[in-house]
């Protein structure tokens, strides 16, 4: 069955590594608003429940970082040799952790609980107002960590366009981000309100324009990849670097904020279970 779906995407969809990107780009912005949608009919979910879902969210991104970007740049496109895909992982979390200076952290936004650190309370920016300042930069934050979700999809399809062996993994690895940007999305809306939009209509919105950006990352990671092949394993590599990065330093902290962190524990191993099992029958 599982194989069954592996072909009939090839089928629908072919080799090139442009369409692939933009079908996988478009699966998880897709389901990205899924989430983001679902603050219209679950209005005012629980802090208990967003840090159950973001927890699964966490745990979905960190066995996709291991299965689909980390062993297979390492095993299969490094002759075994570590440095490259490490190298890219190193460069991944330093790309974040640097833009992070420059947008609020996501775990303010996501809560609205104010941080003594210059980066988060849009109050403290002077001459500015305070509920405009807060959703831009609400915008910017969610945006800047939907982009290494988007580009790890790429790369995984644009590895599958080198080598067609590998569509399985890309496909699990799309399915696995697609699923972690549900909880993800329903969040982001949250925190659209939290950052001051008060009409649920906009949080959505918020939620959609946080997502888009993935369409466009996702299609530059497949081409780039294929183009300059050799850079393969550094691509995984940053985009798993990425993705560790915003589960450290963003999503599991702010599900430790609030006294769940048993029920956010569990919701990370029930992602990891989820993606260790779309890895094995996907790209078994």
């Amino acid at each position: 069955m599982q194989s069954g779906f592996v072909e009939a995407f090839a089928s629908l969809v072919g080799t090139d590594p442009l369409v692939m990107g933009l079908v996988g780009g478009i699966v998880i912005a897709g389901l990205n608003l899924l989430g983001a949608s679902l603050v219209l009919v679950w209005r005012d979910p629980s802090e208990r429940a967003l840090d159950i879902a973001l927890g699964f969210a966490a745990g979905v991104m960190l066995a996709a970082a291991f299965t689909s970007l980390i062993l297979p740049g390492i095993e299969e496109y490094s002759g075994g040799n570590p440095i490259p895909t490490l190298l890219g992982v190193a460069l991944g979390a330093l790309f974040l952790d640097q833009a992070d200076r420059f947008t609020p952290h996501a775990h303010y936004l996501l809560t609205g609980r104010k941080r003594t650190d210059a980066a988060a309370p849009a109050e403290s920016l002077p001459g500015s107002d305070e509920r405009l300042t807060g959703v831009v930069l609400f915008i910017l934050a969610i945006t800047l960590h939907n982009m290494p979700e988007g580009l790890a999809v790429g790369v995984g399809f644009g590895a599958a366009a080198t080598d067609p062996s590998q569509l399985g993994g890309a496909l699990s690895l799309m399915l696995a981000i697609g699923i972690q940007n549900v909880p993800e999305g329903l969040a982001v809306s949250v925190a659209a309100v939290n950052a001051g939009l008060d009409k649920r209509f906009y949080a959505v919105v918020a939620g959609v324009r946080a997502g888009v950006v993935e369409i466009p990352l996702a299609i530059l990671g497949a081409v780039a990849v294929t183009v300059v092949e050799p850079l393969l394993p550094y691509a995984m590599g940053f985009a798993a670097g990425a993705m560790l990065f915003v589960i450290s330093d963003e999503i599991i902290p702010e599900t430790h904020r609030s006294g769940h962190e048993r029920v956010a524990t569990l919701g990370l191993m029930a992602g990891a279970i989820v993606m260790l099992y779309l890895d094995i029958s996907l790209a078994g």
